[in-house]
């Protein structure tokens, strides 16, 4: 059995940059994931005034300002591809007070921004967006108030931007959450000592005069380890064991609906980084059979979905995904992706408004494919790209480098027997 050790948790990296910039003290911060997005927020911190060292896996100290010594920037903020750098930081920055303008690239730029403005201007923010409602994204100087908000897009992202808006501001947030969505913002926040907790479908953010962090371990990307999960599931590579992968419930709707198909995945070592859960995660070579996925269990599978998309393709019948509208908006249009893709390649792929429908076969997979510099269309592909028989080309390979640059490297090194 071939065992990894997971690039750190990109989600997870984000958060523990931004609370431990306005903590109290010097936070040590191990297994932070030193991606482009990741040094996007990295970056738009530097130019708050937060003395941040190079991105470094194996440990970071970061000195923080406190909840009041953030100071505006002079330049705009450059967000590169970053939908997390953009959204939560607004919040934070909103909650500040502080004057800002939010730029990223052409790609970024595209993306829904009013989901985050909308709310934060019923906190008392002055924001407004580009005439699209992307970016540019422009924040005035204003002071914000309590907030009872209920969610009509399941959005982490939205949610701790709120959070963090009310953390700054000193105000309670209340946030609906009919569908949950992941909730790494809350559990770093506990483990920092503010009072966040539930009241129903709410998650509830109480006032708090200061962060006390010490020490944050971040778990491996359970999105990387769905690749390499997929990979060995299809036969590309012997059982695979990955080592301290977070395993938290938002987060593991992948490997939910995997199992559905037949997979073999189990958790060993359980245990715990904070209030993060962790474990090392065993997959092995499994016959996989199709099924539906729609409803309440996208959100904790949307990122996933390509990937799901392209091992259905290997599957036994016919895959049907429905309720993931959310993923036209991503940093492609996903869906239109994954089946153009999936068609260019051999294989038989569906288009629906909200979602997409494959019928798997074994028949080789061949041709090119268009990433439209989306990472996870790129990943997704060449799991099927690593198998046996198949011969894919990729006309941006790079683009993998948003959230995982090593993982050519590691896909050819789990297909090495």
């Amino acid at each position: 059995m071939r065992s990894f050790d997971l690039p750190g948790d990109k989600s997870i990296s984000h958060r523990a940059l931004i609370l431990a910039a306005v903590g109290e003290g010097r936070a040590r911060i191990r297994g932070v994931l030193p991606s482009a997005d990741v040094a996007s927020t990295a970056g738009v911190l530097s130019a708050l005034g937060v003395a941040l060292p190079p991105l470094d896996p194996s440990e970071m100290v970061i000195p923080g300002v406190g909840l009041r010594g953030l100071r505006a920037p002079s330049t705009d903020l450059d967000c590169g591809n970053s939908g997390t750098t953009a959204r939560l930081l607004a919040g934070l920055l909103a909650g500040a007070g502080l004057p800002a303008r939010f730029i990223g690239d052409a790609s970024l730029s595209a993306r829904p921004m009013r989901r985050v403005a909308e709310p934060l201007r019923a906190m008392g923010a002055d924001i407004t967006t580009s005439a699209t409602g992307g970016l540019p994204m422009t924040l005035g100087s204003s002071a914000l108030r309590a907030l009872m908000w209920r969610s009509e897009v399941p959005s982490a992202q939205v949610k701790s931007a709120l959070f963090l808006a009310g953390l700054m501001a000193g105000v309670r947030v209340d946030v609906d959450e009919p569908i949950p969505t992941r909730d790494h913002t809350e559990r770093m926040l506990r483990a920092a000592g503010v009072d966040v907790h539930l009241e129903g479908t709410r998650v509830v953010l109480e006032p708090a005069d200061r962060l006390a962090l010490d020490l944050i371990e971040i778990p491996g990307d359970g999105s990387s380890a769905a690749f390499l999960i997929g990979l060995a599931l299809l036969g590309g590579s012997p059982a695979l064991a990955l080592r301290n992968v977070g395993v938290n419930p938002g987060r593991i709707g992948a490997i939910e609906a995997l199992r559905r198909m037949g997979a073999s995945i189990r958790f060993e070592s359980e245990r715990t980084y904070g209030e993060e859960p962790v474990a090392t995660l065993i997959a092995e070579p499994s016959s996989l059979r199709a099924i539906t996925i729609g409803g309440a269990e996208i959100p904790a599978l949307i990122d996933e979905l390509p990937l799901l998309a392209c091992i259905a393709a290997r599957a036994e019948g016919e895959t049907r995904v429905t309720g993931a509208g959310e993923l036209r908006v991503k940093e492609s249009d996903r869906i239109r992706a994954v089946v153009e893709n999936l068609r260019a390649i051999g294989a038989e792929a569906e288009e629906l408004a909200d979602g997409f429908v494959v019928c798997g076969s074994d028949r080789p997979l061949r041709g090119s494919v268009r990433t439209l510099s989306d990472h996870r269309i790129a990943m997704a592909f060449g799991v099927l790209g690593a198998l046996p028989g198949n011969a894919i080309t990729f006309d941006d390979p790079s683009c993998v480098r948003v959230s995982w640059p090593s993982f050519w490297d590691v896909i050819a090194d789990a297909t090495r027997l």
